[in-house]
């Protein structure tokens, strides 16, 4: 399984106003820390910011901050806000058509690794990937212009 740009991204923009969470942040500052669109950032900001990650402020001395405190932010919520499909295979769907569907039992091993990925991740949160804060800080404060 491959996250999404998308997911990878919010992940990103989480991170770094978690380390950056005494003021607002902007979209060109994230985007220049990590080298990547500012357009395509703008959509992940908007995304954060419909499902409450993120606060905007609009308008001059505008940006961006963490909507809750990063300790209550789990990596699994953010994942299933920002992927829309876990379907492993093509029997976790409600049209499914394979012929050994109700026998197999592919599915329930599928099921249960999916379930441990996101009890996984669900035990992580944004303070705990971003409590390395000094050294994401010395490299991503420091980026190339």
């Amino acid at each position: 399984m491959r996250l999404t740009v998308l997911s990878d991204y919010s992940l990103r923009v989480l991170m770094y106003l978690g380390i950056h969470d005494d003021r607002l942040c902007t979209i060109a500052e994230i985007a220049q820390s990590y080298g990547i669109s500012e357009n395509h950032l703008m959509k992940v900001v908007n995304r954060l910011g419909q499902c409450g990650f993120i606060e905007t402020t609009r308008g001059r001395g505008g940006g961006l901050r963490l909507g809750r405190e990063a300790k209550t932010i789990t990596i699994g919520e953010v994942l299933r806000a920002t992927e829309d499909d876990f379907q492993l295979v093509e029997c976790f769907g409600e049209d499914s058509m394979c012929r050994i569907n109700e026998p197999c039992r592919l599915k329930q091993a599928l099921r249960r690794a999916l379930n441990a990925y996101f009890a996984e991740l669900d035990s992580w949160t944004l303070a705990d990937i971003a409590g390395n804060r000094k050294a994401l800080s010395a490299i991503l404060d420091h980026a190339p212009a």
